[in-house]
């Protein structure tokens, strides 16, 4: 049980910087905009457990539809770990859950605590790192012209929302989480052309150290390579800082593109479900969008 100097409620914007700050301290490299964008998706999601010092644990549990959920920021405050505090939080967040599915990306070795609370291990997400050269000393011979590429624009975000939903390439529709995505001014989105207006598109943000790139979703690996090279060259007097791409495990061409880069795993995430596994078409899927949001 709670003393009654803790409290459960859910985070005002002041709090959600203190969240964003125990991200960056934990590695976790938050982009510069994600938490203004991650807090518009759902301003409902995101809840603190607090005592008389303040803030002690944070969980997000960003919901988009009553069919999907997902859950990150999973922190607590050092000098109250080991007190169950985190759990009492994640409890009673999950308690009033009503999504039919809920992802996460869990600490690897916190998988069978995960399994306590219904979750069931779908892949491993892999994070890559490396300080990538300019694209020009990189190009494979095949890859697809650049004249086939497009910047994508906040009027786009319909066309990509339907393109990710007709794919499986996300668990729900996204649309408010998209046009902060595609829209913020820090965010470079491209896209290649294709039937349904575009056949792929990734986004490169700036991050606390270097950039990530994510999503990344594409046809194919030639495809692939093509937009993260021009994403690549979207960066900004940047290219001595690290570039992150988190895969997903089962697509072997997202590793081999990782691998052309010279890319190396540094960390790694369970993506588990608790509710039916939403099938996520992995082999198009080069990178994911964030081990927060899905």
């Amino acid at each position: 049980m709670m003393t009654p100097a803790e409290k459960i409620r859910r985070l005002r914007p002041h709090d959600l910087a203190t969240m964003q700050q125990w991200a960056a301290t934990e590695g976790w490299n938050p982009g510069h905009a994600d938490g203004t964008i991650f807090s518009t998706t759902d301003p409902e999601g995101f809840w603190g457990l607090f005592d008389k010092k303040g803030l002690v644990a944070t969980l997000s549990l960003v919901t988009y539809s009553a069919d999907f959920a997902f859950i990150g920021f999973y922190i607590c405050r050092p000098d109250r770990r080991g007190q169950g505090l985190g759990l009492r939080l994640w409890n009673s967040v999950l308690e009033d859950a009503v999504a039919q599915t809920i992802g996460l990306d869990g600490v690897v070795d916190q998988q069978e605590n995960y399994a306590k609370s219904g979750f069931v291990l779908a892949h491993r997400n892999i994070r890559m790192a490396g300080i990538l050269p300019t694209p020009s000393d990189v190009t494979p011979s095949d890859v697809t012209p650049p004249d086939d590429l497009y910047e994508l624009q906040i009027g786009d975000i319909a066309v990509v929302d339907a393109y990710e939903q007709s794919l499986h390439l996300f668990g729900e529709s996204r649309l408010s989480f998209l046009k902060g995505w595609i829209g913020s001014e820090k965010h470079t989105a491209l896209a290649l052309y294709g039937p349904m207006g575009l056949r792929g598109y990734g986004v490169i943000r700036p991050c606390l150290d270097g950039h990530k790139i994510g999503p990344l979703f594409a046809e194919n690996e030639a495809d692939a390579h093509c937009l993260f090279q021009a994403l690549l060259a979207r960066r900004e007097n940047s290219q001595d800082r690290p570039v992150y791409l988190d895969i997903p495990e089962p697509n072997t061409a997202a590793a081999g593109l990782a691998a052309h880069y010279g890319m190396t795993a540094v960390f790694e995430t369970a993506r588990m479900y608790r509710g039916p596994d939403p099938k996520l078409d992995l082999d198009r899927i080069f990178g994911i969008t964030s081990f927060e949001l899905g």
